[in-house]
């Protein structure tokens, strides 16, 4: 379906309007409206590439003004493609690109539009950092919105706990900044609620002192996979410092030959020598095929598993925390990689401890504080045709593996046939979050997301 613009209205937008605006007869439509992932193939009315809030007010009132539905860009990185709606007005903030940092204060302010590989690169000029994802190129919008873990959050918790303010276009258009002193019930929200309250185009974090880590990943054969997860479940139970963020993986080697292999990655913010020592027993473990652990700046530890996600490549995501990772739990997602059909696919298992697991579940809106592991798995291929045998496989896959699952997952990981898991996602926080999008968005004019509905009035 086509839908038609309102000429006048439209011309009334584009008078006051600092970005651009593209329709789907002009030239840089086509590329703009692709998102991460390629499998996302949407077409809306007009993408408002907004320069700053009052653009994205606009943009707004001109989708309510003609009855458009709505949905907001920041990296594009989501794996559901939320981000692009059909017929409907994009609000994009990708060219929202600028960072700055208050090395005395220690934090920084950053556009709706940055990825973590520009904010870590800005805060390492002044030796600082936060926690971002575990991929460089996924934008800072929707994974702090959603919660956003990574390597970091052993040590210094989520993105969203080193929140400290948000600047908000709520669905009235009124352009708000958000934070526990000014609005502690909104602010709660945002920092777990995904895109439900407004589109969110800065967003200031606190800052942390720290340059290089003892970072890498080392991998084995595939025939010792399940004693490489064992030895993970055994190292991760023991007690670690929060300076260690460990994942463990099944992947395929990055020359392209297809072999499968079982891997360990690493990061350790404190010094080479408590690295060496944590690490020690790691590095020590079995006969690796691979070992490429050292010190590195931050930024580049960041970019560790960026090769295996690239833009436009189709991407089908399960993931959910795991009931415990026990022999059986293990031999099932050894079984069910072994015959996975795309060489790109990993299934990986985070490890949450530290900071992460010290702040209270309804705290914040996200709710998985427990220690434990979160299994993803990663379905990546390439060529369009291959599409239906892995999203099959993932399907069934998840399937095998889901009778090991906890009846938790992460927002960010949700695939776009995932509502279902909604509640899941948010467990006993799921109420609250209603109550505030009745207060803020009682039309649920934000609902290209993983959405929550408004609550009932009482």
């Amino acid at each position: 379906m086509t839908v038609s613009l309102d000429e006048g209205r439209f011309a009334a937008l584009a008078s006051p309007f600092s970005g651009s605006l593209l329709r789907p007869t002009d030239a840089a439509y086509e590329e703009v409206r692709r998102v991460h992932n390629g499998l996302v193939d949407r077409r809306p009315a007009l993408i408002a590439r907004c320069q700053g809030a009052p653009d994205a007010a606009a943009a707004l009132a001109f989708a309510r003004e003609n009855g458009l539905p709505v949905s907001v860009r920041g990296g594009g990185h989501n794996i559901a493609g939320r981000a692009v709606i059909d017929d409907g007005v994009m609000i994009d903030l990708s060219t929202m690109q600028v960072v700055d940092v208050d090395p005395s204060a220690r934090t920084a302010r950053a556009g709706g539009g940055v990825v973590w590989s520009g904010f870590n690169g800005a805060t390492a000029a002044h030796g600082l950092a936060t926690t971002g994802g575990l991929v460089s190129t996924t934008g800072i919008a929707g994974l702090t919105l959603g919660g956003g873990l990574g390597w970091l959050m052993p040590k210094y918790g989520l993105a969203a706990d080193n929140l400290v303010s948000v600047e908000l276009v709520s669905a009235s258009g009124e352009v708000l900044r958000v934070s526990e002193e000014s609005d502690p019930d909104l602010f709660w929200a945002l920092r777990g609620g995904g895109g439900n309250f407004g589109v969110a185009t800065t967003f200031e974090y606190r800052l942390h002192p720290l340059t290089d880590v003892t970072a890498g990943l080392v991998a084995y054969p595939f025939d010792a996979a399940r004693d490489v997860l064992r030895f993970f479940r055994d190292f991760t139970a023991g007690p670690l410092s929060d300076d260690l963020m460990v994942l463990g993986a099944l992947v395929h080697a990055p020359d392209g030959s297809g072999a499968k292999l079982a891997a360990m990655a690493v990061c350790h913010t404190g010094s080479k020598e408590e690295a060496d020592r944590e690490l020690e027993p790691l590095l020590g473990f079995g006969s690796p095929a691979l070992t490429a652990v050292g010190p590195m700046p931050y930024p580049d530890a960041n970019t560790l598993l960026d090769a295996g996600y690239p833009k436009g490549a189709l991407n089908y995501w399960k993931s959910g925390f795991l009931g415990g990772l026990d022999d059986e739990a293990i031999d099932e997602i050894v079984e069910q990689f072994s015959s996975t059909p795309s060489t790109m696919t990993a299934i990986g298992i985070e490890h949450f401890h530290g900071a992460v697991t010290r702040v209270g579940v309804t705290d914040t809106a996200v709710p998985h504080r427990q220690p434990g592991h979160n299994m993803f798995m990663t379905s990546v291929w390439m060529d369009p045709g291959a599409t239906a045998a892995n999203v099959a496989w993932t399907r069934e896959a998840f399937s095998a593996i889901r009778p090991h699952l906890a009846d938790r997952r992460w927002l960010s990981y949700l695939d776009d046939d995932d509502d279902d898991a909604i509640r899941s996602a948010y467990g006993p926080n799921y109420q609250r979050l209603a109550d505030v999008k009745r207060r803020y968005d009682p039309e649920n004019v934000f609902q290209s997301n993983h959405n929550i509905e408004p609550a009932s009035a009482a």
